[in-house]
């Protein structure tokens, strides 16, 4: 009886090492992991804050509204114009006009 309560006993303390030994290496696998993330982290500029008061809104739905409008124009004229030359043509005036058109619709007074 004695000897299979030491079988026992050494089995549970096997598999309690074993679990440690586990655990140990799951801690040490995530601390590496969270080391490594803090590194590269410190390396990589902080995000900045997104604006939110009511002249960001603004701002931002007046973009949109810019990004929009041009989108619109391009895919109007992808969908009526048959040559792609006039298609690029309307794609690099639409680019290079849209801080034009964006000033012009929302102009500050």
């Amino acid at each position: 009886m004695s000897r299979e309560r030491a079988r026992r006993r050494e089995e549970r303390e096997r598999e309690a090492a074993v679990r440690a030994a586990a655990r140990a290496a799951t801690e040490e696998r995530a601390e590496r992991r969270a080391a490594r993330r803090r590194r590269v982290a410190s390396v990589l500029p902080r995000p900045r804050p997104q604006a939110t008061g009511v002249l960001a809104r603004r701002r931002r739905n007046q973009t949109l509204a810019t990004l929009a409008l041009v989108v619109l124009v391009n895919v109007v004229s992808f969908a009526f114009l048959e040559h792609w030359a006039a298609r690029l043509l309307v794609i690099i005036v639409s680019v290079l006009a849209a801080p034009v058109l964006h000033t012009l619709l929302f102009r500050r007074t």
